[in-house]
């Protein structure tokens, strides 16, 4: 299951020794809804590996504008803390599994 990403504890997961992946989304966003599933699927396989979190744009207002989230789902992808990719809109399965490999 995917980790659950707030304000308070965004920062030191971006500071700890794992990759990180983090899925903003919404509850009333259908395709959020869509690639749920696998988000929290891929979350288990890598667990080891990648942390994978969900930060829900209505409840964390603030690290949305700092991103500058303006559609959901965006995927965002931290390398050494920096941000390394984004992919903004739906995504299969495997293509979110090859963009963790690419952090890996």
């Amino acid at each position: 299951m995917a980790l659950q990403i707030t304000n308070a504890n965004f920062q030191d997961l971006l500071m700890g020794d794992k990759p990180v992946v983090v899925d903003f989304w919404a509850e009333w966003c259908m395709p959020c809804k869509m690639i749920a599933p696998f988000v929290d699927e891929l979350s288990t396989e890598y667990a080891d590996q990648v942390a994978i979190g969900k930060v829900n744009v209505d409840e964390e207002e603030d690290l949305s504008i700092e991103y500058g989230i303006r559609g959901i789902p965006t995927l965002l992808f931290f390398k050494g803390g920096q941000l390394v990719d984004k992919h903004v809109g739906a995504v299969s399965k495997n293509d979110l599994e090859n963009k963790i490999k690419n952090l890996l």
